[in-house]
Formats: structure tokens, C-alpha cells, sequence
């Protein structure tokens, strides 16, 4: 089958640099034991077990907030993850006395001192996110009075500031398209409102690539982990941008055969938080992949987790 490998794919920089401190972290033998990591470090789960397997211990429920989750660690070291936590998350795990390690990507940091220096001019801020995800949890922690978390049309209707002082941001993840059409209805209702895209780079250069290459193709794969929001998002623009049908997989394994029961080409992409050594995985599959031939709808993924963490 022929494969449009989109470009670029893969770790962003804020993946690599927090993969890279927990990684350090783990074979750091002067640190206080056990290292735990306040949620994933990244949305992918083969991340988190394979982290497991050099020592580190992924804290996560999906009910618990990060502040909550501090609960349930009483000694050692805890790494912040790249979504970025609230100056409250840091002062409590500090007063345990918990050694602290900040994964933070700096683009989620550029976003969080915006926020603070309008807040600090008196300013409300509407931040664009997505509800119960930790990057956005993390900007309201900030000062939860006067920041207000809009996802959708519903969330802008329910508004009701009285302030002149208004500013718009968002999570650095979500779709530009997206960000920009919540953006133009809040000014709608705040005209005077201020408004900075804080789309890091490399979401927005993948989504654009997605656009242009997904409409070349008769399906697109999506390789990342379902609770990635970069990861949906780049599904949700090959299907309403790009018109072609997307599937999420985790993995190879994941894979439907009679997806490509009418298809000639495949594009292939994959979230910002997803190993390079999974995707590399769909794609030989898919390469080598003939719908007429039953012999070559058999796969399995036998990666080790230095080959996902890419430890040499």
C-alpha cells in the first residue's frame, strides 16, 4: 500500500525535554527515593510503563486533580509533568517535603506568566482548554476567580464578566481553527477583549501538515494515545478540514484490515507525545500491507521500552 509519511511527526521539544529530565532523573542516584511523576509525564501510556520499567512511578486518576493527587505521595522526589501544574501544586508538594523536579514545557510556562502579568494589571482572563485535562487545570490554578475556562459555544454563552479589562488565551494543544472561531464569537460579546493564540509552533506546524497531506490520501492514521489532546485534534482535521476519513490507534495492534478494503494510500501521522519507534511500527506494517492478501494482515508489536524511551 502506498504511505504518506506526514511530516513532521512525533516528539515536540517539550516531550523530549521532559522524557529527557525523568529519564536523568531515574538513574540519578543522589535523588530521594522513590521518584514519583504527579501524573503522566506525557498523554501516552507506553511512556508511563515504560518509565515504570527504569524505576519511576506514575501517580495518575483521572478524578483526582493534581493538588489531589500530592495526597498520595508522603516522601521522595515528584516530577511535574510537561502539562505544567499551579504555584498552589508547587507550595503544597514543597511543604511535604518532597524534593521537586518541573518537567514544565516552556511554551505551557510562556502561557502561565502571561496569565499572571494580566491578572497582576487587573485583567480577567478567558483561557481556551479543554475541561479536566492538566494543562489547563494547571492556568486556573493560577487564580481561579479570574480565569474563565471555555471549551465550546455553551462555555462563552455562560459568560459573565464585568470587567473592561479583558484578555483571551488558551492550551497550547488544541486546534488553531478551533481556538480561532471561540476566539472571534468571545469578541462578539467582549469587543474590546485582547486576544494572544498561544498555539505552540509545533502543534500548529502538524496540523498544517495534516491539512495538506490528508487530502491526498483515502485514510489517515493517527498514531498517539486517545487521551492526547494533539493527538485528537490532528484526527479531527484530516476528518473536518482535510475530508478524509482518520483512525486513532494506540498502536499497530490496533489496526482494522477492512479499514483499506477500498484504499490506495494511507497517510500516516502520529501526536506530539507518541514514539517515534511505535509509529515507525504502523508504518512497515502498512507498507507491506495488501488487502487481497490475508498473509499480511498479521501484526504485533514486540517493542522493548528502550526502544520507545529511544534509551541507546
Amino acid at each position: 500500500m502506498k504511505v504518506i509519511k506526514i511530516m513532521p511527526r512525533g516528539f515536540c521539544f517539550g516531550v523530549v525535554s521532559a522524557l529527557k529530565i525523568a529519564v536523568n532523573a531515574a538513574y540519578d542516584e543522589s535523588l530521594p527515593r522513590p521518584i514519583y511523576i504527579l501524573g503522566n509525564i506525557v498523554h501516552n501510556h507506553f511512556i508511563s510503563e515504560a518509565l515504570n520499567h527504569i524505576g519511576l512511578i506514575t501517580v495518575d486518576d483521572k478524578q483526582k486533580t493534581r493538588h489531589e493527587l500530592l495526597d498520595l505521595i508522603d516522601s521522595g522526589t515528584v516530577i511535574f509533568t510537561a502539562h505544567g501544574v499551579s504555584d498552589d501544586v508547587i507550595k503544597k508538594a514543597h511543604d511535604k517535603g518532597l524534593y521537586l523536579i518541573n518537567a514544565t514545557c516552556k511554551f505551557v510556562n510562556k502561557t502561565n506568566d502571561y496569565i499572571k502579568q494580566k491578572i497582576s494589571k487587573g485583567y480577567d482572563v478567558i483561557y481556551i482548554g479543554k475541561k479536566h485535562h492538566p494543562e489547563p487545570e494547571g492556568a486556573l490554578g493560577i487564580n481561579p476567580k479570574k480565569i474563565h475556562l471555555v471549551e465550546n459555544i455553551n462555555d462563552i454563552k455562560n459568560l459573565n464578566i464585568n470587567n473592561q479589562k479583558i484578555t483571551i488565551t488558551n492550551q497550547t494543544t488544541m486546534s488553531y481553527w478551533d481556538v480561532e472561531n471561540l476566539a472571534n464569537k468571545i469578541k462578539e460579546l467582549y469587543p474590546t477583549a485582547e486576544f494572544l493564540n498561544e498555539i505552540c509552533n509545533a502543534t500548529q506546524v502538524r496540523q498544517e501538515a495534516v491539512l495538506k497531506k490528508a487530502i491526498q490520501a483515502d485514510v489517515t492514521i493517527v498514531v498517539g494515545d486517545p487521551l492526547s489532546n494533539n493527538t485528537n485534534k490532528l484526527a479531527s482535521i484530516s476528518e473536518s478540514k482535510a475530508n478524509t476519513h482518520s483512525h486513532l490507534i494506540e498502536s499497530v495492534e490496533d489496526i482494522d484490515p477492512e479499514w483499506f478494503k477500498d484504499a490506495q494510500t494511507v497517510a500516516v501521522t502520529s501526536g506530539a507525545s507518541t514514539p517515534t519507534a511505535i509509529t515507525n511500527e504502523v508504518i512497515k506494517f502498512l507498507e507491506d500491507f495488501d488487502y487481497h492478501d490475508p498473509s499480511t494482515y498479521y501484526r504485533k508489536s514486540n517493542l522493548s521500552y528502550k526502544e520507545i524511551l529511544n534509551i541507546k
